[in-house]
């Protein structure tokens, strides 16, 4: 049996919205799903008990980082990454690509990998998919992903074409570093905005019989009405009975989208890094809590939340005050409200497929909630 697998439970019957369970070595979880970012082996502010306490069956962790500090050698003395962190559900590594290839002239593409200066200490460093595998290999996570170069928007069509051919060759070494069996390869899904070369992609990605498909190069600037177009056209194409994964999205209104076009698996930054800048998610749209309208406002952040914070009463004032006083409490309260928000609102339009009213979730969602925001 492969490492990672994927059960289709129930699939909207007016959309391609579909509940399923993927099964790891380290447990299984519920899908559509959204999965908190541990970059460095630790989702920033939270313990790991505090992630099972909101239901996240499966985190993220980044290989770029990890390779950097403390190194792998250290993750595998140590036992692996699931050990390291005290974590004993599924973890997904990311390839290192995004990171390396965001730092722009500090980097140098060759056939045979990157060459970049570290942002630690600028350090001249090497990644190539063989790197980036035995990287992986020695963190143990449950799912590894393909070294990718991720296109930036705008590309030009010759740039994009020949960077996902080269990508494609990766991905054709990353699958042959692979030497664990209880590890399962995710490949990427590249080509820009250009629909012949998301399909070559997807086509050659299929041919490769990977246990699972993310789509990369997407929310990287391009307008929101663009990367649904080729979301739709891209996710159509890709197996059935196999893990959809977008990678880098985290705001309500595109997650529900996404899932609206079959995607499975999220992850993104977004719910704890604004929750670190003071800001809190809920169904009505984002409160931003330095603002003065919540001086005298005692009540909690959301009505019937279940988190840690509105469960036990922490008002808006007092969260006002601790992000303004620059009290790391604060700052705790908000990220655990984030995340609980999105794993909840993951279980409700899983229930919403199950019962074929996918539509209505995702419109009384959308009529109840300001894009732009509350004071």
């Amino acid at each position: 049996m492969p490492a990672i697998t994927y059960e289709l439970v129930h699939r909207d019957e007016k959309t391609g919205a579909r509940a399923g369970i993927i099964h790891t070595p380290h447990g299984s979880f519920e899908t559509p799903i959204f999965m908190p970012v541990g970059t460095q082996a630790s989702v920033k502010g939270i313990s790991p008990d505090e992630l099972k306490e909101l239901h996240a069956g499966i985190i993220l962790s980044n290989t770029y980082h990890l390779f950097l500090r403390p190194g792998m050698d250290l993750v595998r003395e140590a036992g692996g990454l699931h050990k390291f962190m005290h974590w004993d559900r599924g973890i997904l590594t990311d390839s290192g690509g995004f990171q390396v290839f965001s730092l722009g002239p500090l980097r140098k593409i060759t056939e045979e990998g990157v060459t970049f200066r570290s942002h630690i200490d600028g350090s001249k460093q090497f990644l190539s998919p063989e790197v980036s595998i035995a990287v992986q290999t020695a963190l143990g996570s449950d799912i590894v992903m393909a070294f990718d170069e991720c296109v930036p928007y705008p590309a030009d069509f010759e740039y994009t074409k020949n960077s996902l051919a080269r990508t494609l060759r990766w991905a054709e070494r990353c699958k042959n570093a692979m030497t664990r069996e209880d590890q399962g390869l995710f490949g990427i899904v590249q080509g820009g905005m250009y629909q012949e070369l998301r399909h070559e992609s997807v086509d050659r990605l299929i041919e490769m019989d990977l246990p699972g498909y993310s789509i990369g190069g997407l929310s990287v600037g391009e307008p929101k009405e663009m990367m649904y177009e080729v979301l739709s056209y891209t996710a159509e194409r890709l197996p059935s009975n196999k893990p959809r994964y977008l990678m880098g999205v985290g705001t309500p209104d595109c997650l529900v989208e996404s899932v609206e076009r079959g995607i499975d698996m999220f992850d993104c930054v977004f719910p704890t890094r604004v929750a670190r800048n003071g800001m809190a998610m809920t169904w009505t749209g984002r409160l931003v809590m330095k603002n003065k309208a919540f001086e005298h406002d005692h009540t909690v952040l959301e009505d019937g939340c279940g988190c840690y914070a509105c469960r036990n009463g922490y008002t808006r004032a007092y969260i006002r005050h601790l992000v303004r006083a620059g009290e790391i409490f604060g700052l705790r309260l908000l990220t655990l409200h984030n995340l609980w928000f999105l794993q909840d609102y993951m279980r409700k339009m899983r229930k919403a497929i199950l019962e074929d009213r996918f539509t209505e979730f995702k419109n009384d969602f959308f009529r109840n909630y300001d894009m732009r925001g509350k004071n």
